[in-house]
């Protein structure tokens, strides 16, 4: 977020000499994760904890959302962030500051989960998984751009296709709840586990195509992929004082695909 706040200034600072090559643009759009499921083992604190340990096995599908951002950015030209006098063919290239939100919910699913006491299996029984979530994402974007259609207005071309790719932040927050049916034991209910956050780097890239709609507005058709593989670790209550308490540890990988459309401002 420094960084976002000091080229924001640097935006403020610089405008008035610009022209057009840096921008600040708000955008909106659809994001989904692809399957987002890795085994893992539950572990119990109870008296029964050292001898039994569960294998879940979710398949992690989860609910399209809606995704919204701010990019703040610049071109590497004389007329860009500082004024700074870069060779010609810097002008193709640039770097972009991109912050996103969206939820990130894993849909109620079916799931088996292994028992296995003192290491043997003991069979598998069904069950049920979801989670809420939510993910934020600040991506550090370096871009390449060509021009299409230029005109006395907009010398370098009004249509902009451009590719970006670069490392982020990820904070990400997971709160699942499971489902059970103990039969044996005449028993069901749901284990809830409270949320947990956690920041990871991940790798974000990007594809768009940018129309100078007027000297300073344009509007802007991106298509966005981010890669990360956050860790998240639960504690819940068991509905077995045997079995104490459960815990385990949660790795899913996020496979995020997003398109969105916006409208920049350039100074």
């Amino acid at each position: 977020m420094a960084g976002l706040l000091v080229l924001v200034a640097g935006l403020l600072v610089f405008s008035g000499t610009a022209r057009s090559e840096m921008y600040v643009e708000g955008y909106i759009g659809g994001t989904q994760a692809a399957n987002m499921g890795n085994d893992f083992d539950v572990n119990f604190s109870g008296i029964l904890g050292p001898f039994i340990t569960e294998k879940w096995k979710p398949t992690g599908k989860s609910d399209p959302a809606v995704i919204g951002g701010l990019k703040i950015g610049t071109w590497f030209v004389k007329e860009g962030f500082l004024g700074y006098n870069y060779p010609d063919w810097m002008k193709y290239l640039g770097f972009y500051l991109d912050f996103s939100y969206h939820r990130l919910d894993m849909r109620s699913q079916n799931v088996k989960y292994d028992t296995f006491f003192l290491g043997l299996n003991q069979g598998t029984a069904p069950s049920k998984i979801q989670s809420e979530g939510a993910v934020a994402t600040l991506a550090f974007m370096f871009a390449a751009r060509y021009g299409f259609l230029p005109d006395s207005e907009v010398p370098f071309g009004r249509l902009q296709p451009y590719l970006a790719v670069g490392p982020a932040v990820m904070f990400a927050s997971m709160e699942p709840k499971t489902s059970y049916v103990n039969n044996t034991a005449n028993v069901s209910g749901v284990n809830s586990f409270g949320s947990r956050s956690t920041a990871t780097i991940c790798l974000a890239a990007e594809a768009g195509l940018r129309w100078m709609a007027l000297k300073n507005v344009s509007l802007d058709l991106s298509f966005k992929y981010r890669y990360a593989a956050p860790t998240f670790s639960f504690t819940g209550q068991d509905f077995s004082p045997a079995y104490g308490q459960d815990s385990f540890t949660f790795s899913p990988t996020y496979h995020l695909f997003s398109g969105q459309l916006g409208a920049a401002y350039h100074f």
